[in-house]
C-alpha cells in the first residue's frame, strides 16, 4: 500500500511525495516491459516526459543548468543500481 493511501495529500512531506511518484513510475515501467516495450524505449520516453515537465515548471535555463550536472553524477555511479545494495 502506498504512502498516500494513508495520509491526506496535505500531510505527505517532498520525501514522501518522491517517494510515490517513484513507485507510479516504477509500476508503469513494469507494466510497459509486460507489454513488450522495450526498457531503453521507455527510459528515453521518460526522460523527455520529465524534461519537459521541468522546463515547463522552472524554465529551459534552469533545467540545462540541472542538467549539465548529471554527466558527474551518472559517472559517479549515482544511478547505478549496485550501488544501492
Amino acid at each position: 500500500m502506498s504512502v498516500s493511501s494513508y495520509l491526506l495529500p496535505e500531510e505527505l512531506t517532498a520525501a514522501d511525495e518522491k517517494r510515490e511518484a517513484l513507485n507510479y513510475l516504477t509500476e508503469a515501467f513494469a507494466e510497459a516491459l509486460l507489454a513488450g516495450v522495450e526498457g531503453d524505449c521507455f527510459a528515453h520516453a521518460a526522460l523527455f516526459t520529465a524534461f519537459q515537465e521541468l522546463v515547463d515548471t522552472y524554465g529551459e535555463e534552469a533545467v540545462a543548468t540541472f542538467a549539465e550536472g548529471l554527466p558527474e553524477r551518472i559517472r559517479n555511479g549515482e544511478f547505478t543500481l549496485a550501488n544501492r545494495h
